[in-house]
């Protein structure tokens, strides 16, 4: 017995025989002797995963020819940069966008590479067109470099895929993003602790040949649901310019915090205390906070906070819970708040509706529009509750702030998205080993009202549009999905 899967080796080869998904808790399978003489005679268990072998069952049963994904007759070709030094800096011109961030609509740099680093930059950065797929840690993850990636510099962990025909390129990332293609990939892993894939074993992956003009209806889909992404980060980026320019707002890093004493290189600042409000952690009174009210105040109409019942109507802490998952189909969706910039939040669990029902009516669904803020270990990230998260659940990490109205909630969640609505939002953090805010935190968190409402307005719509935009991305996404599972890879033979 290996990890949660039993191994048991026979003498001579069994016939082959559709592989089915066992129903008891313990996932196991039978294999030959002689498949643990092909693989190195090793006797973990992942490496002869029910899900692969079951998605190559499937596969035989395809109509369809089958190809590879990569090598002389595949559908691609692949490659990574090569392993270099990284020197971060605080800017420059190649934004670095890590793997675990390649699935975000809209992902922002985790640093800055330096121009000093040996390596070749053109080939780190995105091209229009590649399909990106994560190679190591958290393999299988999958994206397309559309607008918002073009030109961003991409780690190395990240494998580069080129389709040799363009038309083929919606096709084979909605192939890799099907189960079938994912267990396909994922079975190609090694590795004792971390997980990893090389481009060359893509070679190996098998992948239907539908007709050319099955295999366009599909990529159509996956472009128009990339471009759709992309029009919403725009009409995103627009209403957060003209929020900046109502407010006067330099971008933050040129605000000049003030220091006590300039003379120590040991940032100092004096409170007064008037000003603790019960507060002794040096963190809340840092003076960007009050470098950023200063600049509200004089261009905004008005500072209140989250909590005003002009703002929101409530903002909502769930308490902690034990959780009773059940399988696919038969629950809730639920997710957490590192999936919370993903269009389809990936690794979703279900909860139980029996389990939960009550709680999940009351404090735990979510409605569109809605305001989400995590509130433990990464603070501050913000999304803005799309059309087909309806009535999925969020985990008990994530406060809820229910708007007040349609006519505040795009605006709320552009401040709010902001760096400088961050910064007011994580000023409140408490905790020595893991960092968290609360319910009474994030209605104290002040949001500047603009004098003009017109503009005000305007930006609301323009953050209500480009939500409208994801959920339609997401569906246009998810048809190609459908459809690569229904017409092609459970096409059966006749």
């Amino acid at each position: 017995m290996v990890a949660s899967q039993a191994l048991h080796a026979a003498e001579v080869p069994l016939p082959i025989e559709p592989v089915e998904m066992p129903e008891e808790d313990l996932r196991w399978c039978s294999v030959t002797l002689n498949e643990v003489l092909e693989r190195g005679s090793r006797l973990e268990a992942s490496v002869f995963d029910i899900e692969g072998k079951h998605a190559r069952e499937v596969l035989k049963r395809c109509k369809w020819a089958i190809l590879h994904i990569t090598g002389e007759n595949g559908l691609a070709t692949s490659f990574y940069p090569t392993r270099f030094k990284r020197i971060l800096v605080d800017n420059s011109e190649y934004p670095l966008i890590l793997p675990s961030q390649i699935q975000e609509i809209n992902p922002t740099p985790k640093g800055y590479l330096s121009s000093l680093c040996d390596t070749d930059f053109d080939l780190l950065k995105a091209k229009t067109g590649q399909i990106l797929l994560t190679r190591s840690g958290t393999i299988g993850n999958c994206s397309l470099v559309g607008e918002t990636l073009h030109g961003k510099t991409l780690s190395d962990d990240i494998i580069r895929i080129t389709c040799k025909n363009e038309e083929d390129t919606g096709y084979l990332y909605a192939f890799v993003r099907t189960k079938i293609g994912n267990a396909l990939i994922r079975t190609n892993e090694y590795g004792a602790v971390v997980s990893h894939i090389e481009p060359e074993h893509l070679e190996s992956v098998p992948i239907p040949d539908p007709p050319p003009v099955l295999k366009k209806r599909i990529h159509d889909l996956v472009i128009r649901s990339y471009a759709l992404r992309d029009e919403s980060n725009a009409l995103l980026e627009k209403a957060e310019k003209l929020l900046y320019d109502a407010l006067n707002l330099p971008p933050l890093s040129n605000l000049r915090p003030r220091y006590f004493d300039k003379t120590t290189d040991l940032r100092n600042y004096v409170v007064k205390l008037i000003g603790f409000s019960g507060r002794l952690d040096a963190s809340y009174h840092v003076p960007i906070v009050d470098s950023i009210k200063r600049c509200l105040k004089q261009a905004a109409a008005e500072i209140t906070t989250i909590g005003d019942h002009r703002i929101s109507k409530r903002v909502i802490l769930p308490g902690r819970f034990t959780r009773v998952y059940v399988q696919e189909g038969q629950g809730v969706p639920f997710f957490g708040g590192k999936q919370l910039y993903e269009l389809d939040p990936g690794n979703k669990k279900y909860l139980s509706i029996a389990k939960h029902g009550d709680r999940i009516k009351r404090d735990l669904k979510l409605a569109q529009n809605m305001v989400l803020i995590t509130r433990s270990g990464t603070i501050g990230k913000v999304a803005l509750v799309p059309e087909h998260w309806e009535n999925w659940i969020a985990n008990e990490h994530i406060i809820r702030v229910e708007p007040a109205t349609l006519d505040i909630a795009g605006y709320l969640y552009v401040f709010l998205a902001s760096e400088y609505g961050r910064e007011l939002i994580i000023r409140f953090t408490y905790g020595s080993v893991v960092d968290e805010i609360d319910d009474l935190h994030v209605s104290q968190v002040p949001v500047p009202l603009l004098n003009d409402a017109a503009l005000q307005a305007r930006i609301n719509s323009l953050a209500l549009e480009a939500n409208v935009k994801r959920s339609e991305a997401y569906r246009a996404e998810q048809k190609a999905i459908r459809i690569t599972n229904e017409e092609v890879i459970h096409a059966s033979q006749e």
